[in-house]
């Protein structure tokens, strides 16, 4: 379900991908079953190509990798984690306009 640029991530790449990542990451914990999930995905689908070389785009699918979304106290999908230096910078849950998201996403590269 990733699109162009975003990276699928699970339970075993997640450190090496995302808290070691040199650039902020945006991570995007979804499940295929989630409507809300699927209309918030062309956003970030379109932010990893826009910000292609600034900012990592993630998706972590939550039926498939359960112990990030608990460290992360991930209770509802789809849920947008901003990590910057291996911490979470911003979080957005449920399902927003992408100009809320491009905000978050602005401050994080600043």
């Amino acid at each position: 379900m990733a699109g162009v640029g975003v990276l699928e991530v699970s339970d075993a790449t997640f450190e090496q991908e995302v808290l070691r990542s040199e650039q902020p990451v945006l991570v995007d914990f979804w499940a295929i079953w989630c409507g809300p999930c699927k209309a918030i995905a062309p956003i970030v689908d379109s932010l990893a190509a826009t910000y292609a070389g600034k900012l990592k785009v993630a998706k972590v699918n939550v039926d498939e990798n359960g112990a990030t979304p608990s460290r992360y106290g991930i209770r509802g999908i789809p849920t947008l984690l901003f990590f910057k230096g291996g911490k979470v910078a911003d979080q957005v849950v449920g399902y927003v306009p992408q100009n809320v998201i491009e905000e978050k996403v602005q401050r994080l590269l600043v």
